[in-house]
């Protein structure tokens, strides 16, 4: 099935990062601007962030992780003592824009500004820079990877185009592509919010983990890589923090599960480029740089 696997350390069958984004209520600030201050309910629900990320903190300790945070710069400042409690456990913290914008709305220009804003704002806070990207809802423009390749990034989590590492090469450089997709995010199988107008319906914990662990089976049988993407606010809810709990645990006693941040999974495969024992696919973007012709678009009636 995966015809380039990965030689994890130490014989391991797959790698597994449980990386969260920590949005708060940043995403509001945007698409809603003067209406935020009367959304109390739904700003009450993103701010459960100040529960869940304690919470979550506390189960990576019992289970001996360190692992990867996605943060808006916007809410590192605004929820400074957030930051502080990762920082302290040891766990990376990666680039997430600035306001979770949506980088797809965006000017070259204005990308460059707002990237460069963050990174000064994270290297503040954190004591470095950022070495990973995860675009905000993946929103990944024609301009985002030359940008994150002039930035000097090391890894971008933000595409979907293999189960493995790849290589993205840009016109500035090159980078290391971590994928995930949607399949392993919870926004899918648990946001609703008729506020939003996010109306899924909503699963049960077990009937996520079913989802997510299909795809961790495939990833452990064929030596893939498996990256959660989800959020505080989401998962970080009793019940579903209890069975992530257990599916840690299940991951564990398999014995030959790497569990690791993302700049560590983009360290090993840099190793494994060295030696020679992994060479990763590589992708050139952007794929396109304009539309194809009107010409060659069948007009459609609608």
């Amino acid at each position: 099935m995966i015809e380039n696997p990965v030689p994890w350390p130490n014989g391991a069958k797959c790698a597994v990062a449980i990386t969260f984004d920590i949005d708060t209520d940043s995403l509001l600030h945007l698409e809603y601007g003067d209406r935020v201050p009367d959304m109390v309910c739904t700003n009450s629900w993103l701010r459960y962030d100040e529960i869940a990320v304690p919470r979550i903190l506390k189960m990576f300790r019992d289970y001996g992780l360190k692992q990867t945070f996605f943060y808006p710069s916007w809410c590192m400042e605004t929820y400074p003592e957030l930051v502080e409690m990762i920082l302290k456990d040891g766990h990376e913290i990666g680039h997430h824009g600035h306001l979770h914008e949506n980088y797809t709305q965006l000017t070259k220009e204005d990308q460059l500004y707002w990237t460069e804003h963050a990174i000064d704002i994270i290297q503040r806070m954190t004591g470095q820079r950022p070495r990973g990207f995860r675009a905000p809802v993946y929103n990944f423009s024609r301009h985002t990877a030359d940008i994150l390749a002039q930035q000097g990034f090391v890894y971008d989590s933000s595409l979907m185009a293999d189960d493995v590492p790849y290589t993205i090469q840009t016109d500035s450089g090159s980078f290391l592509e971590l994928p995930s997709h949607w399949a392993l995010d919870d926004w899918p199988a648990y946001v609703h919010n008729i506020e939003l107008e996010y109306t899924m319906p909503i699963r049960s914990p077990d009937e996520a983990m079913n989802v997510y662990l299909a795809e961790f089976e495939a990833a452990y049988q064929y030596g893939g890589l498996w990256v959660a993407i989800w959020h505080p606010w989401v998962s970080g809810r009793t019940a579903r923090c209890m069975r992530i709990a257990q599916m840690i645990e299940y991951m564990q006693s398999k014995g030959d599960v790497w569990f690791a941040t993302l700049e560590e999974i983009a360290a090993h495969i840099a190793k494994c480029q060295n030696d020679g024992s992994y060479v990763p696919r590589r992708v050139k973007l952007p794929y396109y740089t304009s539309a194809i012709s009107k010409r060659e678009r069948p007009r459609q009636i609608r």
